[in-house]
Order: structure tokens, then sequence, then C-alpha cells
């Protein structure tokens, strides 16, 4: 049976040297690649295709959620684990949004490293257990917000080109470039969607938009610009 190929994403070259450590001996991985930045990894991944990418979450140039989604957009047989030292629940979801089939605190073993890159690249998911309930919790809570939403007023055609990247996981940045729109511009329009939906958070705009029809996760986000 052929190792599991794997590529490594992380902005400090220490962490980076002990996760190849790891995988070459403890797991008999191949490592394929060390990218120290986001764009880097995506790159990467496009020319060696691993299987499975073991991504940070703040890294430069491009953030680890991002990457993710261009990542799984590009080639979703690529398996991505984000581990990260972030707990808070907005990166969890951020990052299951943008295509990651696992999300594991720094603070794990070795072994329980080893097995989860087994797991996953069976096809597997998993997330950090100390995180998994309120990820659910949260979940089920969006889900009845989006269920109770009444009429909202119409979104103009700019506004949905925006909430339908915001459905993707793109961040106010990479709509801007791909609208060719600023930023600020942007975050007002993502106001004026979230007064509109009667929602308070990008999580909530975007599950509307999927329960409502509005956005797919697989959808194509080159989308032109609308007045």
């Amino acid at each position: 049976m052929s190792p599991i190929r794997i590529l490594i994403a992380d902005d400090h070259r220490l962490f980076r040297q002990g996760l190849r450590q790891i995988c070459e001996t403890l797991g008999r991985f191949e490592v394929v690649g060390e990218a120290e930045n986001g764009q880097e990894a995506v790159e990467l991944t496009r020319r060696l295709k691993p299987d499975v990418v073991l991504m940070d979450i703040q890294m430069p140039v491009l953030d680890g959620v991002e990457a993710t989604h261009l990542i799984t957009a590009d080639n979703p047989a690529v398996r991505v684990i984000i581990l990260t030292m972030y707990k808070q629940d907005q990166y969890v979801f951020e990052a299951i949004k943008a295509g990651a089939r696992g999300y594991l605190l720094k603070d794990i073993d070795e072994r329980e490293l080893v097995d989860a890159v087994r797991a996953v690249h069976r096809g597997e998911a998993l997330i950090d257990p100390g995180l998994a309930t309120r990820l659910l919790d949260e979940f089920r809570r969006l889900s009845q917000i989006a269920a109770s939403v009444g009429e909202a007023e119409p979104l103009t055609p700019g506004e949905m080109d925006v909430l339908r990247m915001v459905a993707q996981g793109a961040d106010n940045k990479t709509i801007a470039d791909r609208l060719g729109l600023s930023e600020k511009t942007v975050a007002n329009r993502l106001s004026e969607i979230y007064q509109k939906l009667h929602v308070a958070s990008r999580t909530q705009a975007a599950l509307v938009a999927l329960r409502r029809g509005w956005a797919r996760l697989d959808d194509d986000t080159n989308v032109k610009r609308n007045a």
C-alpha cells in the first residue's frame, strides 16, 4: 500500500519540522512538501497533489481558511485537517464551511495526530472533542434561526453576489478583489444584508442563503460584478 502523502502548511519552521518527524517516523507517511503561508499551500497542493494537508489557521499572505477553500474547490479529493491553537467557535465554523475534514488543536499527542491523518484519509471527519458539542449546539441554533426568518426584504443583485461569496466562506478582501469593489463597499453591503435578513453574523447570513437555495457550497464564486 502506498504511503499517505502529506503537505504541511504552517508559518513556524520549527513546528513544521516537528510535524514532519512525527509523520515520517510514527505514521510512516510521505511528507511531499512544506508551505509557510496559505498561498504557497494552495500552489504546492496543485503541483504536488498530496492526499492530506495539515493546515494552520493564522498564516501570512493567505490564511488557512481561505487556503482550505481554494484547495478543496480545486480538488475535493484532498483532505484538509486544520491544526491550530485557536478554540474559537467562529474559526471552527469557517474552516468547516471552507471544506476542512478535520479541526484539531495543536496540543494533541503524536499518536492522536497520526490516527487523525489516517481517519481523514479514509473519508472520516474529525473535530476536537472539546469543540464538538459546542459546534453541534451552534449549528442547531443557526438552523433554528434560518428556519424562523420571516419574509426578508429583497436583496439587490450586488448584495446577492456578496452573499453568495459569504456562503462560500470568502472573506471581505477576497470578495472585494473578485467583484472589483473596495473592502468598505463590501462591508457596507454586508451591513445591509444583515439588516434585510434579520441576522447578526456572516455565519447566520450564509446559512440563510444556503437554506433558501440562493447559494450552494459547490457554486462557482467567480461571479461578475453587478451594479
